[in-house]
């Protein structure tokens, strides 16, 4: 296989950007894509970094794209960049103008870490027409649900993406889920979580909000916290999850 580093210029968000891509030597292209994101505090370089990504996909005749998603959340902020139309709309077009992949829904799944988890299903629940499958790990998923309080530091800088009142805005993944419910155009949805996890009460308020409204979904819960050891381990899992509503096989 072959990794890529790439630099491009994003018009959407006024910046240069960096793009790490693991691309297959198995199979034969046009290529499904793969869109893994990170978490606050990391760029597009870190799942190359922390995990073997790179040796879990080597059977797969599948393309890693790793974005750089700042701390933005990967959605369109209130009062800044519009990330959302950036990973939704433009970095497809970008990945599939310049390598060997897929065009249309069927051929794109994403998934991410953290605040790469809820960007994942900002995303796809976001925009069900552009991603067939996502998946979170340890996701922030009542980022954009629950009520700010400003006086924080970090709430005052979450404002700035959600606005104050983000509770069933574009921003909010309970909003959206019960949104494609009611136009039947879910994507498939993997969440996971460590038991140890500060984020576990997000995810199990928000997979109970899913159970409650009946947007089918995979759920699991593993011993572990916040941290690179718990996502090495199970990336693996979302990437059969995603191999298999792909419709590809390790070759």
């Amino acid at each position: 296989m072959a990794f890529c580093q790439v630099q491009w210029s994003s018009k959407v968000l006024g910046k240069a950007l960096g793009l790490n891509v693991i691309l297959p030597e198995c199979g034969e292209g046009p290529y499904p894509v793969f869109y893994l994101l990170h978490g606050l505090s990391d760029d597009h370089t870190i799942w190359h970094r922390r995990t073997r990504i790179e040796w879990y996909v080597r059977n797969l005749p599948l393309i890693v794209v790793m974005p750089d998603g700042f701390r933005g959340f990967y959605t369109n902020h209130e009062n800044g960049p519009a990330f959302a139309t950036y990973m939704a709309e433009e970095l497809p077009a970008f990945v599939e103008r310049n390598f060997p992949a897929r065009t249309g829904r069927a051929s794109r799944c994403i998934g991410g870490l953290s605040m790469g988890g809820y960007g994942s299903l900002r995303l796809a629940l976001g925009y069900p027409e552009v991603y067939c499958s996502a998946n979170s790990h340890s996701g922030a998923l009542a980022f954009g649900h629950d009520p700010l309080q400003p006086d924080t530091s970090m709430s005052r800088e979450w404002m700035l993406v959600t606005g104050p009142s983000p509770t069933g805005s574009d921003h909010d993944l309970f909003a959206l889920a019960e949104a494609r419910v009611k136009e039947n155009n879910a994507p498939a949805v993997r969440i996971d979580c460590g038991t140890e996890d500060f984020l576990l009460d997000h995810n199990r308020r928000f997979t109970a909000h899913l159970n409650e409204i009946g947007l089918a979904h995979e759920y699991a819960e593993y011993p572990g916290a916040h941290t690179w050891d718990f996502w090495d381990l199970h990336i693996q899992e979302a990437l059969a999850f995603h191999a298999g509503n792909l419709g590809i096989a390790q070759a």
